[in-house]
């Protein structure tokens, strides 16, 4: 049954009519900007998500890390979109990715140490139970 389906679709994608099944082959082989940015916004809501719920702070560094990610598509999309365009600017985004790449690393590495830190001296990991600033 499997092989059927995949060979029933190779039939289809292959032959591409004029019609919808063309219109989903452009659209999935040439990607415009609001798919990107889509993709980005829920990365971005995982990511909130992720730090809002989450009472591990490993987890919560990671749904931190996904927020960036989202911001990096972000910018990559918008460098595509403007070089496709013929704008002069389209470096920028590039650039505000590569800084923000360097920020996530210098975030994970201070993260990470804070985080051993934390688990030598409470033994946990999970943010309610970390209460160094009270009296």
């Amino acid at each position: 049954m499997n092989n059927f389906i995949s060979s029933t679709l190779a039939l289809v994608w292959q032959e591409a009519p004029v019609g919808r099944w063309q219109t989903i082959k452009v659209g999935v082989l040439e990607p415009d900007l609001s798919k990107f940015l889509v993709i980005a916004a829920l990365l971005f809501v995982i990511g909130v998500a992720g730090v809002l719920t989450r009472r591990n702070i490993i987890v919560i560094f990671m749904s931190i890390e996904l927020i960036l990610n989202a911001a990096n598509l972000n910018f990559i999309a918008f460098a595509r979109y403007l070089q496709d365009t013929g704008n002069l600017n389209a470096v920028a985004g590039q650039v505000f990715t590569i800084f923000i790449i360097v920020v996530a690393a210098a975030e994970a590495a201070i993260g990470l140490g804070l985080v051993i830190a934390l688990y030598r001296n409470k033994e946990t990991i999970f943010v309610d139970k970390i209460d160094l600033l009270k009296w």
